[in-house]
């Protein structure tokens, strides 16, 4: 099953990083599409059939937690996976974010890592 993704991160060097490591990650991926913020993430929500989303936190225009709140008070995308990527390590804000149904990966990451919360995320694999 290839799955599509959305990556959305301000930094265009974090954006080719973790479209690296998911493509070394041995999910099989259909297409990756970016977004610079949160509000092209929505814009690229609204066109665009995803599997998963990764976002991240501190971003200009529309952070990712504003993003992940929109989304999940979406009807249409209420179930739709999404990971937080990112160096938070509030662990309010964590707190926060799997509260709103969203897996949270640390900055900086492995291949491995990334597999597994895309796996937990799709439900394929049960979480440790």
């Amino acid at each position: 099953m290839a799955i599509n993704i959305l990556v959305v991160d301000d930094s265009a060097v974090m954006r080719s990083m973790i479209k690296k490591t998911i493509l070394n990650s041995g999910v099989e991926v259909e297409q990756i599409y970016e977004a610079g913020n949160g509000q092209e993430g929505l814009d690229v929500l609204a066109k665009e059939w995803l599997d998963i989303l990764f976002i991240d936190v501190n971003m200009p225009v529309m952070d990712g937690m504003e993003m992940l709140e929109r989304v999940r008070t979406n009807p249409e995308y209420v179930d739709l996976p999404i990971l937080i990527v990112s160096t938070e390590s509030n662990p309010e804000r964590i707190q926060i974010i799997q509260k709103m149904n969203a897996g949270f990966v640390h900055k900086p990451f492995t291949p491995e890592v990334l597999r597994e919360r895309i796996l937990e995320a799709l439900g394929v694999l049960e979480s440790q």
